[in-house]
Protein backbone atom coordinates (compact mmCIF):
# COMPACT_ATOMS: atom_id res chain seq x y z
CA UNK A 1 0.00 0.00 0.00
CA UNK A 2 2.83 2.07 0.98
CA UNK A 3 5.09 0.94 -2.08
CA UNK A 4 4.70 2.28 -6.03
CA UNK A 5 3.30 -0.73 -7.85
CA UNK A 6 2.92 -0.59 -11.57
CA UNK A 7 1.04 -3.72 -11.78
CA UNK A 8 -1.83 -1.98 -10.81
CA UNK A 9 -1.73 -0.52 -14.74
CA UNK A 10 -2.19 -4.16 -15.79
CA UNK A 11 -4.53 -5.04 -14.31
CA UNK A 12 -6.80 -2.17 -14.37
CA UNK A 13 -5.65 -1.20 -18.14
CA UNK A 14 -9.19 -1.45 -19.24
CA UNK A 15 -10.37 1.45 -17.13
CA UNK A 16 -6.95 3.58 -17.67
CA UNK A 17 -7.41 3.16 -21.21
CA UNK A 18 -11.21 4.35 -21.33
CA UNK A 19 -10.55 7.44 -18.86
CA UNK A 20 -7.72 8.26 -20.82
CA UNK A 21 -9.34 8.45 -23.97
CA UNK A 22 -12.64 9.87 -22.76
CA UNK A 23 -9.72 12.88 -21.21
CA UNK A 24 -8.38 13.36 -24.65
CA UNK A 25 -11.98 13.43 -26.24
CA UNK A 26 -13.24 16.50 -23.56
CA UNK A 27 -9.35 17.98 -24.08
CA UNK A 28 -9.79 18.44 -27.77
CA UNK A 29 -13.41 19.33 -28.05
CA UNK A 30 -13.04 21.84 -25.28
CA UNK A 31 -10.00 23.14 -26.68
CA UNK A 32 -11.68 23.59 -30.09
CA UNK A 33 -15.01 25.32 -28.63
CA UNK A 34 -13.26 27.38 -26.28
CA UNK A 35 -10.81 29.10 -29.40
CA UNK A 36 -14.03 29.78 -31.36
CA UNK A 37 -15.62 31.52 -28.73
CA UNK A 38 -12.89 33.50 -26.73
CA UNK A 39 -12.04 34.52 -30.47
CA UNK A 40 -15.67 35.83 -30.54
CA UNK A 41 -15.60 37.39 -26.86
CA UNK A 42 -12.11 39.13 -27.87
CA UNK A 43 -13.90 40.92 -31.06
CA UNK A 44 -17.34 41.62 -28.60
CA UNK A 45 -15.11 43.21 -25.93
CA UNK A 46 -13.26 45.70 -28.33
CA UNK A 47 -16.34 46.28 -30.48
CA UNK A 48 -17.82 49.36 -31.17
CA UNK A 49 -21.36 47.91 -31.32
CA UNK A 50 -21.98 49.12 -27.23
CA UNK A 51 -24.36 46.24 -26.71
CA UNK A 52 -21.56 43.92 -27.89
CA UNK A 53 -18.89 45.42 -25.69
CA UNK A 54 -20.99 44.94 -22.75
CA UNK A 55 -22.30 41.51 -23.35
CA UNK A 56 -18.59 40.31 -23.85
CA UNK A 57 -17.22 41.91 -20.65
CA UNK A 58 -19.74 41.20 -18.73
CA UNK A 59 -19.77 37.75 -19.54
CA UNK A 60 -15.50 37.28 -19.10
CA UNK A 61 -15.43 39.43 -15.60
CA UNK A 62 -18.14 36.51 -14.54
CA UNK A 63 -16.67 33.46 -15.75
CA UNK A 64 -13.55 34.45 -14.64
CA UNK A 65 -13.98 35.32 -11.18
CA UNK A 66 -16.05 32.12 -10.44
CA UNK A 67 -14.94 28.74 -9.58
CA UNK A 68 -14.25 26.08 -12.66
CA UNK A 69 -16.50 23.79 -10.36
CA UNK A 70 -19.31 25.97 -10.06
CA UNK A 71 -19.43 26.44 -13.76
CA UNK A 72 -19.62 22.38 -14.35
CA UNK A 73 -22.73 22.47 -11.72
CA UNK A 74 -24.82 24.73 -13.08
CA UNK A 75 -24.95 22.66 -16.61
CA UNK A 76 -25.16 19.12 -14.42
CA UNK A 77 -27.07 20.55 -11.42
CA UNK A 78 -28.77 23.67 -12.42
CA UNK A 79 -29.97 22.71 -15.88
CA UNK A 80 -32.02 19.72 -14.78
CA UNK A 81 -34.65 22.22 -12.33
CA UNK A 82 -35.49 23.83 -16.39
CA UNK A 83 -35.89 20.47 -17.30
CA UNK A 84 -32.76 20.06 -19.47
CA UNK A 85 -30.88 17.23 -18.04
CA UNK A 86 -27.13 16.71 -19.55
CA UNK A 87 -24.63 13.70 -18.31
CA UNK A 88 -21.42 14.44 -16.29
CA UNK A 89 -19.31 14.06 -19.43
CA UNK A 90 -21.06 16.86 -21.41
CA UNK A 91 -21.67 18.63 -18.28
CA UNK A 92 -17.89 18.85 -17.77
CA UNK A 93 -17.38 19.82 -21.31
CA UNK A 94 -19.22 22.67 -21.52
CA UNK A 95 -18.11 24.20 -18.10
CA UNK A 96 -14.81 23.54 -18.98
CA UNK A 97 -15.11 24.84 -22.68
CA UNK A 98 -17.15 28.35 -21.73
CA UNK A 99 -14.70 28.58 -18.07
CA UNK A 100 -11.32 28.52 -20.38
CA UNK A 101 -13.01 30.40 -23.27
CA UNK A 102 -13.31 33.22 -20.96
CA UNK A 103 -9.27 33.33 -20.40
CA UNK A 104 -8.59 32.82 -23.77
CA UNK A 105 -10.87 36.30 -24.75
CA UNK A 106 -8.98 38.30 -22.55
CA UNK A 107 -5.30 36.58 -24.19
CA UNK A 108 -6.83 37.62 -27.31
CA UNK A 109 -7.90 41.20 -26.48
CA UNK A 110 -4.61 41.92 -25.67
CA UNK A 111 -3.06 40.67 -28.32
CA UNK A 112 -5.18 42.55 -31.15
CA UNK A 113 -4.61 45.84 -28.75
CA UNK A 114 -0.90 45.43 -29.51
CA UNK A 115 -1.71 45.30 -33.51
CA UNK A 116 -1.36 48.94 -34.51
CA UNK A 117 -4.99 50.31 -35.33
CA UNK A 118 -3.80 52.05 -38.00
CA UNK A 119 -3.96 48.46 -39.73
CA UNK A 120 -7.41 47.95 -38.89
CA UNK A 121 -8.19 51.74 -39.99
CA UNK A 122 -6.57 50.85 -43.54
CA UNK A 123 -8.42 47.52 -44.09
CA UNK A 124 -11.94 49.47 -43.29
CA UNK A 125 -10.28 52.24 -46.08
CA UNK A 126 -9.84 48.95 -48.44
CA UNK A 127 -13.44 48.12 -48.52
CA UNK A 128 -13.23 45.34 -45.76
CA UNK A 129 -15.86 45.15 -43.27
CA UNK A 130 -15.04 45.33 -39.65
CA UNK A 131 -15.65 41.10 -39.23
CA UNK A 132 -13.47 40.76 -42.39
CA UNK A 133 -10.73 42.92 -40.89
CA UNK A 134 -10.73 41.30 -37.67
CA UNK A 135 -10.80 37.58 -38.95
CA UNK A 136 -8.27 38.20 -42.07
CA UNK A 137 -5.72 41.40 -40.69
CA UNK A 138 -5.76 41.63 -36.99
CA UNK A 139 -6.94 38.77 -35.55
CA UNK A 140 -4.12 36.66 -37.14
CA UNK A 141 -1.05 39.12 -35.83
CA UNK A 142 -3.19 39.06 -32.68
CA UNK A 143 -3.09 35.11 -31.88
CA UNK A 144 0.77 35.02 -33.06
CA UNK A 145 1.44 37.64 -30.64
CA UNK A 146 -0.57 35.94 -27.62
CA UNK A 147 0.48 32.36 -28.67
CA UNK A 148 2.30 31.65 -25.53
CA UNK A 149 -0.44 32.51 -23.15
CA UNK A 150 -3.11 30.73 -25.36
CA UNK A 151 -0.99 27.59 -25.45
CA UNK A 152 -0.34 27.65 -21.52
CA UNK A 153 -4.46 27.73 -21.69
CA UNK A 154 -4.53 24.79 -23.35
CA UNK A 155 -2.47 23.32 -21.32
CA UNK A 156 -4.37 24.30 -17.94
CA UNK A 157 -7.60 22.97 -20.01
CA UNK A 158 -5.95 19.37 -20.18
CA UNK A 159 -5.39 19.76 -16.42
CA UNK A 160 -8.90 20.98 -15.47
CA UNK A 161 -10.51 18.19 -17.52
CA UNK A 162 -10.31 16.37 -13.94
CA UNK A 163 -12.85 18.51 -12.62
CA UNK A 164 -14.95 15.70 -14.72
CA UNK A 165 -14.66 13.33 -12.06
CA UNK A 166 -16.52 15.47 -9.51
CA UNK A 167 -19.77 15.00 -11.73
CA UNK A 168 -18.99 11.01 -12.85
CA UNK A 169 -17.57 12.36 -16.24
CA UNK A 170 -16.07 8.99 -16.93
CA UNK A 171 -12.70 11.04 -17.24
CA UNK A 172 -9.01 9.37 -16.39
CA UNK A 173 -9.63 10.78 -12.21
CA UNK A 174 -13.00 9.43 -12.25
CA UNK A 175 -11.54 5.95 -13.60
CA UNK A 176 -8.74 6.05 -11.03
CA UNK A 177 -10.95 6.68 -7.97
CA UNK A 178 -12.61 3.75 -8.83
CA UNK A 179 -9.65 1.85 -9.04
CA UNK A 180 -8.62 3.19 -5.50
CA UNK A 181 -11.44 1.88 -4.25
CA UNK A 182 -10.64 -1.43 -5.21
CA UNK A 183 -6.94 -1.85 -4.86
CA UNK A 184 -6.38 0.59 -1.78
CA UNK A 185 -3.53 1.61 -3.10
CA UNK A 186 -3.78 5.48 -4.06
CA UNK A 187 0.27 6.06 -4.01
CA UNK A 188 0.55 3.53 -7.11
CA UNK A 189 -3.11 5.14 -8.52
CA UNK A 190 -2.49 8.70 -8.47
CA UNK A 191 1.27 8.20 -9.69
CA UNK A 192 -0.05 6.36 -12.89
CA UNK A 193 -2.62 9.18 -13.15
CA UNK A 194 0.18 11.66 -13.21
CA UNK A 195 2.08 10.02 -15.28
CA UNK A 196 -0.83 9.88 -17.62
CA UNK A 197 -1.44 13.58 -17.69
CA UNK A 198 2.25 13.98 -18.40
CA UNK A 199 2.15 12.56 -21.20
CA UNK A 200 -1.21 14.91 -22.70
CA UNK A 201 0.60 18.08 -21.26
CA UNK A 202 4.58 18.15 -21.96
CA UNK A 203 3.85 17.62 -25.73
CA UNK A 204 1.76 20.23 -25.97
CA UNK A 205 4.03 22.90 -23.52
CA UNK A 206 7.25 21.31 -25.59
CA UNK A 207 5.32 22.70 -29.03
CA UNK A 208 3.99 26.04 -27.59
CA UNK A 209 8.01 26.69 -26.56
CA UNK A 210 8.95 25.39 -30.05
CA UNK A 211 6.18 27.96 -32.20
CA UNK A 212 7.43 30.74 -29.79
CA UNK A 213 11.24 30.49 -30.85
CA UNK A 214 10.25 30.13 -34.25
CA UNK A 215 7.92 33.09 -33.90
CA UNK A 216 10.62 35.20 -32.46
CA UNK A 217 12.87 34.46 -34.93
CA UNK A 218 10.70 35.18 -37.71
CA UNK A 219 10.04 38.35 -36.02
CA UNK A 220 13.89 39.11 -35.03
CA UNK A 221 14.57 38.69 -39.45
CA UNK A 222 12.14 40.79 -40.33
CA UNK A 223 12.49 43.66 -37.88
CA UNK A 224 16.71 43.35 -39.28
CA UNK A 225 15.58 42.94 -42.58
CA UNK A 226 13.67 46.17 -42.35
CA UNK A 227 16.36 48.11 -40.61
CA UNK A 228 19.05 47.02 -43.65
CA UNK A 229 19.60 50.80 -45.77
CA UNK A 230 18.39 50.32 -49.14
CA UNK A 231 21.13 49.98 -51.81
CA UNK A 232 21.09 53.05 -53.91
CA UNK A 233 21.43 52.10 -57.48
CA UNK A 234 23.01 54.27 -60.23
CA UNK A 235 20.03 56.27 -62.49
CA UNK A 236 18.86 54.45 -65.53
CA UNK A 237 20.21 50.84 -63.99
CA UNK A 238 18.07 47.97 -64.94
CA UNK A 239 17.36 44.89 -62.54
CA UNK A 240 16.99 42.14 -64.43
Amino acid sequence: MGTLDFNVLMRHSDRFLEGFLNTIQVSITALIGSFILGAILAIFRISPVKPLNWIGTAFVEFIRNIPLLLVVFFFYLGLPALGISLDGFVSGTLGLTIYTAAFIAEAIRAGIQTVPRGQLEAARSSGLSYVQAMNLIILPQAIKIVLPSIGNQFINLVKNSSILAVVAGMDLMYFADIVNSDTFQPLSVYTIVALFYLVLTLPLSFLVHYMERRFGQSDAEVRSTKGKPKENKPAGQVTM
